[in-house]
């Protein structure tokens, strides 16, 4: 872009100044279309003096162009002006610039970035952060994950338990078992309390590799410190006995469940009927069967996990 046309975008807003904010929206998403990336960057910068910004969707849109054009500079700063403008972030945004920020080799890059951000939006620091750490762990950049995470605890503010339930939850579904385990240790030993959402993913995250002695551990635990084990507690541990063979500690569980006032789900019923018959218990196995359909419309089932829009 030549200076005259950056001049004329100038003239054109300025001119227009009720619509100003359109105008530039109109050139900047031009030039992202065209990969102009550099002229954005020239036109951001001028948006930036003037305290001007843009609206969320064409920053989910240059955040998206930056992060395909291996930009980190421009992405990161596109990134700091979104959080500027003061407009609420989606997800899409933080996937957007975790996408992008994937593709940095440079860990120095990324840690100022962090900091820079953790500056910006103190003191809500821990909520942007943590949307940040969870949008790496969705695209399976678990290291880098880790290394914000790690940095958090040099920073103004700490991780809290959504930080510690997120790193769990990410470690977990990794089948980095040790390593969850260590981050759970230390998430007591800086005096965090886990909740029900970090026991629930230990539990599973246990069953997925048969450790059902963990499972048992935790489930004492949720009941020693007080919490309530939850319909996610129960169905996690009644499906995993259940597959190994061990219906009884299952009926047990199921038990439990239904005298702590937890309503099963169709998916638990189903689970132990299925399992039941497998151990040859036909009998038990028929008799669960005809109570889950007299009670039917009041099970949790796949209705009750329909996103709503």
């Amino acid at each position: 872009m030549t200076d005259e046309t950056f001049k004329m975008i100038l003239a054109t807003a300025e001119n227009n100044p009720v619509s100003s904010r359109e105008i530039y929206t109109v050139y900047v998403e031009k030039l992202c279309r065209g990969g102009e990336l550099l002229d954005v960057a020239r036109l951001l910068h001028h948006l930036r003096n003037k305290q001007l910004f843009l609206s969320a969707k064409t920053y989910n849109t240059l955040l998206r162009a930056a992060g395909e054009g291996n930009d980190f500079e421009l992405l990161s700063q596109i990134f700091k002006d979104f959080l500027a403008s003061c407009q609420t972030l989606s997800s899409i945004s933080y996937f957007n610039l975790a996408k992008g920020l994937s593709k940095a080799t440079d860990s120095v890059l990324l840690l100022d970035f962090i900091r820079e951000v953790s500056e910006l939006t103190f003191p809500r620091s821990a909520t942007v952060i943590n949307r940040i750490i969870y949008g790496f762990a969705e695209y399976k950049h678990i290291d880098k994950a880790l290394l914000i995470f790690d940095q958090m605890k040099s920073l103004k503010f700490k991780p809290d338990v959504i930080t510690y339930n997120t790193v769990l939850a990410m470690l977990g579904q990794a089948g980095r078992l040790d390593e969850m385990l260590h981050e759970f240790a230390a998430m007591k030993e800086a005096g965090m309390v886990p909740d029900i959402v970090s026991y629930n993913t230990l539990i599973n995250s246990s069953r997925k590799v048969g450790r059902l002695d963990l499972c048992l551990m935790f489930l004492q635990e949720i009941v020693e410190k007080g919490l309530e084990p939850d319909l996610r507690t129960y169905t996690a541990l009644i499906d995993s006995f259940g597959r190994l063979g061990n219906v009884e500690e299952s009926l047990r569980l199921f038990t439990d469940m239904k005298r702590r006032s937890i309503c099963p789900s169709i998916y638990v019923y189903r689970s132990l009927i299925s399992n039941l018959k497998k151990a040859g218990k036909l009998e038990l196995a028929i008799n669960l069967s005809a109570e889950m359909n007299s009670r039917a419309s009041d099970l949790v089932g796949p209705k009750d996990f329909k996103v709503k829009k």
